[in-house]
C-alpha cells in the first residue's frame, strides 16, 4: 500500500514509520523539520516532504498526490493539553487538511485520538462511552473526531479513529514522568518529587503503540472508534518503582510532593476487546 504519515519524526511517528517498512508499504513521511527527519534510520526509505501542513495555501493533491491510506499523527503542542491553541488552531487546521485530502480522492482515514476524550469517568472505558472532555486538547480531538464522522457521511470514505493512552519509550516529551526520572538520575539526585503516586492508568510502550496502529489501520475493515492501550491499569508509584529496579538506578520517591492532575480521574484504563479481535485476524489489506 501507498502510505502516507504525518507527524513522521514526533514520538509516535518515528516508530510507526518503521513499522509500515516492515510490512513492505511504500511509504511517504511529511513533517516540518527536514533536518529531524534526516537523523531518522529510515530516512533514505521513505519519500519524505518537508512542508507545513497546516498552511492555508497547501495543496496536499499536488504534494502527495492520492495514497491508499492517510495515517494523521500530526497534532503541535503537546504536551499542553489545557492550551486554547488546540481548538482554537490545531483542531481546524486538522480538519480542512484531512477535508482537501479527501476531496482529493483518499479513501482510506487513520486519525489519532487521545482517552482524554473520554473526560472525568473512572474504571474500564469502552470505546461506545459517550465522551466528557475536560480539556482544552480532548475537546479539539473530540470534535475532530465528530467532524470526520459528518465528512464520512458526504463522501463515504473509510475512517479508524486510534484513542491512545499512556505511553512510554524513545522520542518522550521530557515532561513525562519516567523521562523526568531519567534525567534527575543523570544530574546524580538522590531525591525525586512527585505526586502521590497512586493513580493508575493505562501504559504502552510506543513500539507495541506503533505496531497496533498499524495493525488497525491495515489490516481490518471495521470502521470507528478503536482503544489502543494495555488494557491494565498501573499505578505512577509502580511505574517508577518498576524503573528503579533496574540495576544502578538508585533514588529516594518524595511522594506527594505534588497534587494529582486536576483534569484526570484516579483510576481508568482501556477495554481492548475491539483491538483483541484484530489482532487475532489474519492479515486484510485495505482495497
Amino acid at each position: 500500500m501507498k502510505i502516507l504519515v504525518t507527524g513522521s519524526t514526533g514520538f509516535i511517528g518515528r516508530h510507526v514509520v518503521p513499522e509500515l517498512l516492515r510490512l513492505g508499504h511504500e511509504v511517504t513521511a511529511t513533517a516540518r523539520n527536514l533536518e529531524r527527519a534526516q537523523a531518522m534510520p529510515w530516512f533514505d526509505k521513505v519519500h519524505f516532504v518537508a512542508c507545513d501542513l497546516h498552511s492555508t495555501e497547501l495543496d496536499p493533491a499536488a504534494i502527495f498526490g492520492v495514497p491508499d491510506l492517510l495515517v494523521h499523527l500530526a497534532w503541535p503542542g503537546l504536551p499542553n493539553y489545557k492550551e486554547l491553541f488546540h481548538f482554537e488552531r490545531n483542531l481546524f487546521e486538522s480538519y480542512f487538511f484531512i477535508k482537501k485530502m479527501i476531496e482529493g480522492g483518499l479513501c482510506h482515514l487513520s486519525v489519532i485520538g487521545t482517552c482524554l476524550e473520554y473526560g472525568m469517568k473512572e474504571g474500564c472505558l469502552t470505546e461506545d462511552m459517550p465522551t466528557a472532555p475536560c480539556t482544552s486538547y480532548g475537546l479539539a480531538k473530540d470534535t475532530l473526531r465528530k467532524f470526520v464522522e459528518v465528512l464520512a457521511q458526504k463522501y463515504f470514505f473509510d475512517w479508524k479513529w486510534i484513542r491512545l493512552f499512556y505511553l512510554y519509550g524513545e522520542g518522550q516529551s521530557k515532561n513525562s514522568i519516567l523521562e523526568q526520572l531519567k534525567s534527575a538520575i543523570a544530574r546524580g539526585e538522590t531525591v525525586f518529587p512527585m505526586s502521590g503516586g497512586e493513580q493508575q492508568r493505562d501504559y504502552l510502550s510506543v513500539e507495541k503503540a506503533a505496531e497496533y496502529i498499524v495493525k488497525i489501520s491495515t489490516q481490518t475493515k471495521q470502521q470507528g472508534i478503536f482503544n489502543c492501550c494495555n488494557g491494565e491499569p498501573i499505578s505512577i508509584r509502580s511505574l517508577v518503582e518498576e524503573y528503579l529496579r533496574k540495576p544502578g538506578q538508585v533514588m529516594k520517591l518524595d511522594l506527594s510532593r505534588y497534587p494529582y492532575p486536576d483534569y484526570e480521574p484516579m483510576v481508568f484504563w482501556g477495554d481492548i476487546e475491539k483491538l483483541k479481535k484484530i489482532l487475532r485476524t489474519k492479515n486484510e489489506s485495505t482495497d
